[in-house]
């Protein structure tokens, strides 16, 4: 969706509790939103406002892993960009 008239991002978060119990749910969401910061800093992440759906595996990946993962799927969204 097009992004806050600031150029900014806003993102949510759903992970549901087939990911894992409260503790496992929120350090997925630290994590995540540590790699969004980092990506937004770097101007790799377009301004927007985003919904990250998190599965069961992803609170069994590494950082890096995790990482990866959310880089390449916002790849994936520059390209279906007009």
């Amino acid at each position: 969706m097009p992004g806050p008239p600031d150029g900014g991002i806003e993102v949510a978060f759903a992970i549901s509790r087939a990911v894992g119990n409260a503790v496992t749910r929120n350090r997925l969401r630290r994590r995540l939103r540590a790699h969004l910061h980092e990506l937004h800093r770097d101007g790799r992440v377009p301004p927007g406002v985003y919904m990250i759906r998190a599965v069961p595996g992803a609170a069994d990946l590494d950082f890096q892993g995790l990482g990866a993962h959310l880089a390449r799927a916002l790849g994936r969204l520059e390209e279906l960009e007009p």
